[in-house]
Formats: C-alpha cells, sequence, structure tokens
C-alpha cells in the first residue's frame, strides 16, 4: 500500500483503518467529532475549525461555514457526526463549536474577540496547528509507515472514497464545493474508472 502522502488518500480499503481511528477510545471526544465532520463533509479544515455552535443546524445535520474569500455555503455530515456532535456541545449555545485546551487570554495581542470566546467555558477555538499536531500524533498509531497524516487528507480521502463509490463529477462538485470540474482531478478519473469497472462486471455477467 503505497504511503499517506500529503496530496494523497487512502485507497476504498482503507476505510477500516479510518474507522478504527475515528472510534479510538483513546483520542478526546473533541478530536474524534472533528476528524469525523472532515472526512464526512470533505470539507476544509479551515471552515471546520472555524464554526461556532449557531452555525449548526442539527436537524439537517449541516453547517453553515465560511469559504475562502468569505462566502458561506452549507456542508453536510453522516450518522457518525451526528450521533457523537451533541455530546461535544453538552447544551452549549454560543462560541465555538471545537474549544482549545485552555481559557483565552482576556488581554493582549493573542487575545480573541468576545464573539469567539465560549460564554461558559471561557475558551476560544481549537487552532488549526493544534489540531494538525494532535491528528498527527493519534494517527501514527494507525498508518503502517508511522509518519501520520494531515487534516488535509481527511478532505481527500473523502472525495476519493466517494469517487470509488461510483459518486458522479457533478456530485462530488457539489460535496466539495470545486467552483470547476477540472479542479477535481484525480477524483473523476478514479470516478470514470470504476464507471469502467461497473460495466465490465456487468458484460461479464451477461455472457
Amino acid at each position: 500500500m503505497a504511503a499517506f502522502h500529503a496530496r494523497s488518500a487512502l485507497p476504498s480499503s482503507g476505510i477500516t483503518r479510518l474507522d478504527r481511528l475515528f472510534s479510538d477510545d483513546r483520542n478526546p471526544l473533541r478530536e474524534r467529532v472533528l476528524w469525523r465532520m472532515l472526512y464526512e463533509t470533505c470539507a476544509r479544515a479551515e471552515e471546520i475549525l472555524g464554526l461556532d455552535v449557531p452555525d449548526l443546524d442539527m436537524e439537517f445535520r449541516r453547517a453553515l461555514v465560511t469559504e475562502k474569500g468569505g462566502d458561506r455555503a452549507y456542508v453536510h455530515w453522516e450518522t457518525p457526526t451526528a450521533r457523537l456532535l451533541p455530546r461535544l456541545l453538552t447544551g452549549r449555545t454560543a462560541g465555538p463549536v471545537f474549544l482549545a485546551d485552555r481559557c483565552a487570554p482576556a488581554a493582549g495581542r493573542r487575545a480573541p474577540a468576545l464573539g469567539d470566546i465560549c460564554p461558559d467555558t471561557g475558551r476560544g477555538g481549537l487552532s488549526y496547528p493544534r489540531a494538525e499536531y494532535l491528528f498527527k500524533q493519534a494517527s501514527k498509531l494507525h498508518d503502517p509507515h508511522g509518519v501520520g497524516y494531515t487534516l488535509h487528507q481527511l478532505r481527500h480521502s473523502g472525495l476519493t472514497h466517494l469517487a470509488a463509490k461510483g459518486r458522479s463529477a457533478a456530485e462530488l462538485q457539489a460535496k466539495s464545493r470545486h467552483r470547476h470540474l477540472t479542479t477535481l482531478g484525480i477524483y473523476v478519473r478514479l470516478g470514470e474508472e470504476t464507471s469502467a469497472r461497473i460495466n465490465e462486471h456487468h458484460r461479464r455477467d451477461r455472457r
């Protein structure tokens, strides 16, 4: 099996490896929810880490993220995230979805805006560098090469695995929110290869 490099994804058989990582109780609930949400929404890590509790629509399993350039768009998650998310929020109605480990500084250059602090805990949002470090450390245990993975690879893997299931280029574009089909690159090619294999199996079955 090829190494899981910065711009690559686990093959379809690697879904089991991801499931083990997501369900490993040695990892805190916050991390397991973040990782599942990134994989299931195929969103960018910055978008998910930037979510506040009011951005969530629990009923329809979606969240309103802020994209590059400031546009707003919905991303959608699946049952595993839907089951874990209420446990993470524990009744909170404001502040970041993913909280930092410590209370935010009240003054100084590093002090976040009041709206970026959870009123119940006094904590700000989990930073990208910290989230990346924690994921890499935890994923080393599940990486055959012992290197660990990056948060971006969860988005990449989610799209790759959807393509392997036969999702169309248009569906992948809607899920990833890529503005042009040409930027889907490997995902679209993988979808075409999967479609060809399906047709080949169909021809064999008719013989």
